[in-house]
């Protein structure tokens, strides 16, 4: 039995509906842009396009943090704390995706129970879909939908694995890392280099038995972050504690969120960072084409079997096999 073909994509009416806050509209751009199917990528370049110029008046939010460091608990509190106050929140919250299957948890709406149920919130779970990094393909560009429809804060949550810490520094003005206590020497198993770039440390389930530990582990950080150059300049990154079982001290991560916007704002770090941003997702975009062009090359594909066989065998060196790969679409 024969597929009936796919009508075609009203583009100006998918436009319409993000721009007019419509979730199901902005939802259904979302797949657009984070599909890998040839056929949709026109669609994809001509559907930002439209919604473009509504982009980029958002806080974008980065919060990463181990394995039950209480990551969607902490944001579905900060999320209802921030749409109390008349914000619209999108959360786009990263699954990781089995180097297998390909398939992933996207559990994430489930946990954030409260927000998932406001009318100011919109959260949306992707997979990393093998990506590296840790980030989703289309992430860029889901931020720069969720702006157009309106709101005003962006948080995106990563899997916390090691390299996605990195690449979620490259879309975000605030980088916030999620710590707990409770695993021995507060400091064992941080990495140095994800304290170095974020701008803020939050001791999470800082509540009831665990208030005292998470205080100490505060100071104990804050000591530390001493003796580092701050990630944003002019910014000086501090620990605090916070719940998000219970709301204690979210209030103080937003005022510092604020301060720190406000701040860069004002001395230029934040709009030089926004420019750094596309210009990493611009050489990010010519390098992921360039691959794709590379590879779909009627005399790669041809001859890459019989390249890579030489190279497994040890009768050619990787760097000489490069060479004569790109000779046959490079001449000269």
């Amino acid at each position: 039995m024969t597929q009936a073909p796919q009508r075609p994509i009203d583009l100006s009416a998918l436009a319409a509906g993000v721009r007019g806050s419509d979730r199901a509209a902005l939802a259904r751009a979302i797949t657009l842009v984070e599909s890998r199917a040839p056929q949709h990528a026109e669609a994809a370049q001509r559907l930002l396009a439209e919604v473009l110029p509504l982009a980029g008046q958002s806080i974008r939010i980065g919060i990463t943090g181990a394995p039950g460091a209480g990551k969607s608990t902490f944001i579905d509190t900060f999320g209802c704390f921030l749409t109390e106050r008349g914000h619209k929140v999108a959360v786009l919250a990263i699954d990781p995706s089995s180097s297998l299957t390909r398939g992933s948890i996207l559990g994430d709406k489930t946990r954030m129970e409260r927000l998932s149920r406001d009318q100011n919130a919109f959260i949306r779970p992707s997979p990393t879909g093998g990506v590296l990094g840790g980030v989703a393909a289309g992430t860029r560009e889901s931020i720069l939908l969720c702006e157009a429809a309106g709101f005003d804060v962006i948080v995106i949550e990563t899997v916390g694995t090691g390299q996605s810490e990195i690449t979620l520094r490259s879309l975000v003005d605030f980088f916030l890392l999620l710590l707990i206590t409770g695993a021995g020497d507060e400091l064992q198993g941080i990495k140095k280099g994800v304290i170095e770039i974020a701008d803020a440390l939050v001791i999470n389930k800082a509540d009831g038995d665990n208030k005292i530990a998470a205080g100490a582990a505060r100071a104990e950080f804050n000591r530390a972050l001493r003796l580092l150059a701050p990630a944003t300049a002019g910014w000086t990154t501090r620990a605090h504690t916070a719940s998000g079982m219970t709301g204690d001290g979210i209030d103080e991560i937003w005022e510092v969120i604020r301060q720190f916007v406000a701040g860069t704002k004002a001395s230029g770090a934040f709009d030089a960072r926004r420019q750094a941003q596309l210009r990493d997702w611009l050489r990010d975009a010519i390098e992921s084409r360039l691959r794709e062009v590379f590879y779909a090359h009627p005399a790669v594909q041809e001859a890459l079997p019989e390249i890579e066989a030489a190279v497994m065998r040890g009768d050619l060196s990787a760097p000489t096999a490069a060479e004569q790969m790109l000779s046959l679409i490079l001449p000269g």
